[in-house]
């Protein structure tokens, strides 16, 4: 029971350890949790990290999208390690990240992505919420990273295609995208990409299919399909020793 309770404890200070926060634009907002490195001063700068949650942690009390990733980033040795910022913003309960139409009748999930849609309005949040943040002086315009899972991993092939030019890296657990949106970030960015061979909620196949396009359009993705995983890849990936070195060893060349 003592070792249950530390390890909760542990848990629960690290996720102490992201602010909420809110972000408002016009009449609709945006509810984010935000992490700062250890002895944060705002005349340096530090890399920024994007994470995007499932659908299951979807809501309204800056909480639930806490639940798988942030003790990743938040762990004692890891913010030694790399020191970042770290914003996991929240989609609500009827929204989605990914303009995704998605058929729950049966499982695994039937998943279409449109080529052309406009953005969900969780996903223009994001967007605007990144931009706001990235003109901050703090902010490594050369280190600037991307990760989600499952609805999360699917924004994240999406919000590739809407913002190829922004990222030095991603990475995109048990997700889904339309293929030929790869096109217009395949040579722009690493990318690492994640899934279980045993899920049912979200086929592999939809991660394969991102990897096959992704070299179609010139890109070199990481792959990982685990042979004994379902739909939760993520505590797999979350396990992977060199997701953050790989992660912030990646810089992007900027425009000058």
């Amino acid at each position: 029971m003592l070792t249950i309770l530390l390890i909760y404890g542990m848990g629960h200070a690290q996720k102490e350890l992201y602010q909420k926060e809110n972000f408002i634009n016009g009449n609709d907002t945006l509810m984010y949790r935000i992490m700062f490195p250890k002895d944060f001063k705002e005349n340096r700068q530090y890399p920024l990290v994007l994470f995007l949650h499932g659908a299951g942690e979807r809501g309204n009390d800056n909480q639930s999208q806490l639940v798988h990733g942030s003790s990743l980033f938040a762990s004692e040795k890891n913010r030694d390690s790399f020191p970042a910022i770290v914003i996991f913003p929240q989609c609500p309960k009827d929204d989605y990240w990914a303009n995704a139409n998605v058929d729950r009748s049966s499982y695994p999930l039937t998943l279409t992505f449109p080529k052309d849609a406009a953005p969900t309005k969780a996903m223009d949040l994001v967007m605007k919420l990144l931009e706001e943040t990235i003109a901050k002086p703090y902010i490594k315009k050369d280190q600037i990273y991307l990760g989600g899972l499952s609805m999360g991993g699917m924004g994240t092939f999406e919000l590739l295609s809407r913002k190829p030019n922004v990222f030095a890296a991603a990475f995109a657990i048990c997700g889904g995208g339309n293929p030929e949106l790869a096109e217009n970030y395949a040579t722009k960015l690493p990318m690492w990409i994640f899934h279980g061979a045993k899920d049912d909620v979200v086929t592999p196949e939809h991660s394969i299919q991102m990897v096959q396009a992704l070299l179609s359009y010139g890109g070199k993705p990481n792959f990982n399909l685990y042979g004994d995983a379902n739909h939760n890849s993520w505590d797999s990936t979350f396990a992977e020793p060199n997701l953050l070195p790989w992660l912030f060893s990646k810089s992007k060349i900027l425009e000058q």
